[in-house]
């Protein structure tokens, strides 16, 4: 009997091993799965425009969660409780870089040690980025979507990242990522066809901030905004007085409110050149640190660079 009780024992013992060894596969197995439930990666970006970009790029292998939206302004943007927690199960997380959103670096830089979070801007020479005036040593302008040329590098950096962290997809990625690529060139055709249509003494545009450096090189335009590259910079009233003097002087007639910062900032701008007696109208608003809502043309990024830049051409042509 004693025999028979000391088999029983060590055949519970081996099941009892067994089933531990195999629940203990089963939860390895789960944590190193990527993705949803679907299989799908898992992604979390900053502005709609990268959001817009990995959808373009990933199809139907990505889901992407986007932290910003329409109308919110990146420079001033403070992550909630809600897009940690985004970020903490994100797959892959893809952020502008530049210091464009300037409060999450430090979140950035944290998350960097745990998966790939990667600035869609690293492939990027400096010969190519606009220095930041003002905002210290090594700053360069992070509105590099402007330069539609300069967004192409972009779709690649997300193209190169999702063909490396899902091989299995490698070539469906590829192929979005050169049709994406092929209407980004016909769109900086059209940008490029468009503002040549406005008389050169004309080609000035004038804006809330200074987000359009990129698109003034590209397109053939002069470009002052009455804040900085970054609205956290404040502006004053000798500021105010030398955008309005700069209006007089070149005989300006439209200037320009955007969609992600308060237009009062340019309207005591036109204001102090009525003063003066010249007249300035708003030529309409542009589209600079966010699309427009989603579902419509303009909540893509084609379809923001459009709208902008058939705004400026109606109201400079």
């Amino acid at each position: 009997m004693r025999k028979t009780y000391k088999t029983n024992s060590a055949l519970r013992r081996f099941i009892m091993v067994i089933a531990f060894l195999a629940m203990t596969a089963m939860v390895t197995s789960a944590c190193g799965q990527q993705g949803t439930s679907d299989g799908k990666l898992k992604i979390t970006t900053t502005t709609g425009m990268i959001t817009d970009v990995v959808q373009q790029v990933g199809g139907e292998y990505v889901d992407v969660s986007g932290l910003m939206g329409a109308g919110i302004d990146p420079h001033l943007y403070k992550a909630s409780q809600g897009d940690v927690r985004k970020l903490d199960n994100a797959d892959i997380i893809f952020y502008n870089g530049l210091h464009l959103e300037g409060k999450m670096a430090e979140m950035f830089e944290k998350l960097e040690k745990r998966k790939p979070t990667v600035a869609v801007s690293k492939y990027l020479t400096e010969d190519q980025l606009h220095s930041a005036p003002g905002q210290g040593a090594g700053m360069h302008d992070p509105h590099i979507w402007f330069n539609v040329k300069l967004w192409i590098s972009t779709t690649e950096v997300i193209r190169d990242t999702l063909m490396e962290k899902d091989e299995v997809h490698a070539d469906y990625y590829k192929e979005h990522a050169a049709a994406y690529i092929k209407q980004l060139e016909e769109l900086d055709n059209y940008a490029r066809e468009q503002i040549a249509r406005i008389p050169e003494a004309d080609r000035i545009l004038v804006t809330a901030h200074d987000a359009f450096g990129y698109f003034g090189e590209a397109y053939g335009l002069t470009v002052t905004g009455l804040q900085g590259m970054n609205t956290m910079s404040e502006y004053g009233s000798k500021d105010v007085s030398k955008l309005r003097d700069y209006l007089v002087e070149k005989k300006i007639k439209a200037v320009f409110i955007e969609s992600s910062v308060p237009k009062k900032s340019i309207e005591s701008v036109i204001e102090g050149a009525r003063s003066l007696g010249h007249e300035v109208k708003i030529g309409g608003e542009l589209y600079s640190d966010a699309m427009g809502d989603a579902g419509t043309f303009e909540g893509t990024y084609i379809g923001m660079v459009k709208h902008n830049v058939d705004t400026i051409v109606a109201a400079l042509k």
